[in-house]
């Protein structure tokens, strides 16, 4: 059967686009009101998550969250550690609508630790920290796990590898979870499918249950901006095929990103939602082009390709370069059997099964070298990129400013 298209015409694409505005111009008043709410006092007390750290030399900065906001302040050294509820009081004067969305900086006072209410969140990271002796390997697997950001040492040793995309959790390990909660479910669900509703369709029925248990875990993990986009993506590929709707297109992309954006406009300053679409927008791509290759190679050429054409983006902002970075797509994939056995691991208390050569990998010292990526090169590729969408021409243009570019990043890094 023939694909069909999500819209006819350029009158259902403006229906549609319209829509995506009104949704959007709805979210942003909600997102008001609620700043509104902030600001209106001087002074404003609440409890929140402490996401991450970043030590200073005389204070420590803490990045904290709750259900409403992201917000920075400064507190001494040493005081907090991350994971912490704390209660806090802050100043507002100066807190701009465009700094909530994105995440502000406040002077604060009153800051004291009080229980967490997500009981089970902090039952799960003891257990996990339960099977582990190493603190590194401990903060590794409660970032898989459970979305809490690694220590700056453990993380820049991780960037050395390539593989920051493997650790924060995102659509990557959605897709991993996804295919092992199916396959479970499946076996539970194949003879009740068979004796009593034979009717239904099975695999529909799979995707479901499963869409079901990726929501709680996302809401479990407080919306991790990767996470919720891949989620939205996962829920509207399910509606695309239920509706035989061509789904690899970059007009449902487009949409996607769209509706994503209309429902959480906060999205828009998130760095790590940003590289989450560049990936599937080049997965996109590469599959345009070079779909007719045999799965076994076409998975294999996928993550290399992948890796070698995010690179110019990704050194924009992450300048750390290392040959070993060239192992990040093996890595990759050997990950995608790595996660789902760890996971039942950890799960039967054996966690700790592999630490031995774990922590010979992330003690492993590698010499790194800040090399960026030229802005107007960029801008430059980025419009290859999109003109590779329906220009082959471009698509090999593109092909080689990838090769040019990586040859020059790596050759820079062995020059002295």
């Amino acid at each position: 059967m023939k694909s069909l298209l999500l819209a006819k015409n350029k009158k259902e694409w403006v229906f549609i686009i319209c829509c995506f505005i009104l949704l959007l111009f709805i979210n942003l008043y909600s997102n008001y009101k609620s700043y509104k709410i902030l600001t209106s006092n001087e002074i404003y007390t609440t409890h929140t998550k402490i996401i991450n750290i970043y030590p200073k030399d005389a204070y420590d900065v803490l990045k904290l969250s709750n259900d409403n906001i992201t917000f920075f302040t400064s507190t001494s050294k040493n005081t907090f550690i991350k994971n912490d509820f704390i209660s806090i009081t802050i100043l507002t004067k100066n807190i701009d609508f465009v700094s909530y969305l994105k995440g502000f900086y406040v002077n604060s006072f009153n800051l004291y630790k009080i229980n967490n209410p997500n009981i089970l969140f902090s039952k799960l990271s003891k257990f996990i920290d339960s099977q582990h002796l190493n603190k590194d390997i401990t903060s590794l697997f409660n970032a898989l796990f459970l979305a809490i950001p690694v220590d700056k040492l453990l993380q820049n040793q991780i960037s050395t590898y390539g593989i920051s995309h493997l650790i924060a959790i995102s659509g990557f390990h959605l897709g991993v979870l996804s295919f092992v909660i199916y396959f479970i479910l499946n076996l539970f669900y194949m003879n009740i499918h068979k004796n009593y509703l034979p009717y239904r369709n099975k695999k529909y029925d799979l995707l479901i249950l499963t869409s079901l248990f990726m929501f709680i875990y996302l809401s479990f993990l407080s919306n991790q901006a990767p996470l919720l986009r891949a989620f939205v993506m996962y829920i509207f590929a399910i509606f695309a095929l239920r509706s035989n709707i061509k789904l690899l297109s970059f007009s449902v992309l487009s949409l996607c990103i769209l509706l994503i954006i209309s429902l959480f406009p906060k999205l828009l300053f998130s760095l790590s939602f940003w590289f989450s679409i560049c990936g599937v927008f080049y997965i996109f791509l590469f599959l345009k082009y070079f779909k007719t290759l045999p799965k076994i190679l076409l998975f294999v050429f996928l993550n290399i390709w992948l890796y070698l054409a995010i690179n110019p983006i990704s050194h924009l902002f992450f300048p750390n370069t290392s040959l070993y970075q060239l192992f990040s797509p093996f890595l990759t994939i050997f990950f995608s059997l790595f996660y789902p056995i760890e996971l039942f691991l950890h799960l039967f208390n054996y966690g700790d099964l592999f630490d031995k050569y774990i922590s010979i990998f992330l003690n492993h010292k590698i010499y790194t070298k800040d090399i960026f990526t030229n802005l107007y090169f960029l801008i430059f590729y980025a419009s290859v990129s999109l003109l590779s969408i329906k220009n082959k021409k471009a698509f090999i243009i593109l092909n080689i400013l990838i090769i040019v570019f990586n040859i020059y990043l790596y050759s820079s890094y062995l020059s002295v």
